[in-house]
């Protein structure tokens, strides 16, 4: 794998677009306990304002503030209560968008990422999700905001798969604009997670 991690300028186009080339490449977490590498297997774009899925859909808030900065930095949120997910940041800056990371291989630090997920039963369940992602990373609010060519997240070229094996879909999980398919992933992948429409909660 290259040493060189991609520059900021690889974000700095729509989400959408960002989305597909993300496939294949590799994100590398470094925390005090070690370091943990990722080979993205399907993300999920949402695209600033227009998008009523985006978090950045009403303006820029205290939670989402880093979407509107400039790309390349981490764009981290807890949700549910219990889970955190991690997006990167894409678009010139002021034009808030963003590429939810859903899943992807360990393909460093597994004994690491294990310990962190002792409930997986498979390695291929890891980081099948975008929680279990940011718990086999070790990701967490800390890192909102943290630059993807820092000390703590770098996200290297690594290989892209062939454009035949990319596949789009409606997003998951979401109640707004779910059927717009920028939901991307690599086909046959076994860590890909499986797909889930919104169901509504119950009151």
């Amino acid at each position: 794998m290259s040493d060189d991690p991609l520059p900021h300028s690889f974000f700095a186009r729509p989400a959408p677009e960002v989305a597909p080339d993300l496939l294949g490449r590799v994100l590398r977490c470094t925390l005090p306990a070690g370091t943990v590498e990722l080979r993205l297997t399907e993300v999920e774009a949402y695209q600033g304002p227009d998008d009523p899925a985006s978090h950045a859909h009403r303006g820029p808030t205290a939670r989402n503030a880093v979407m509107f900065g400039p790309p390349g930095y981490a764009y981290v949120y807890f949700t549910y209560g219990m889970h955190f997910c991690v997006n990167l940041v894409c678009g010139p800056g002021g034009v808030p968008g963003a590429v939810l990371l859903r899943a992807g291989e360990v393909v460093a630090g597994l004994e690491l990422a294990r310990g962190r997920r002792t409930t997986s039963r498979r390695d291929t369940d890891l980081a099948q999700g975008p929680a279990r992602l940011t718990t086999a990373l070790g990701i967490d609010r800390s890192h909102d905001g943290a630059d993807l060519d820092g000390p703590v997240l770098r996200l290297f070229p690594g290989t892209p798969p062939p454009a035949e094996r990319i596949r789009s879909g409606p997003r998951t999980g979401i109640a707004q604009a779910a059927e717009t398919p920028w939901r991307f992933w690599t086909e046959g992948e076994p860590t890909v997670s499986p797909y889930r429409a919104h169901t509504p909660r119950r009151r």
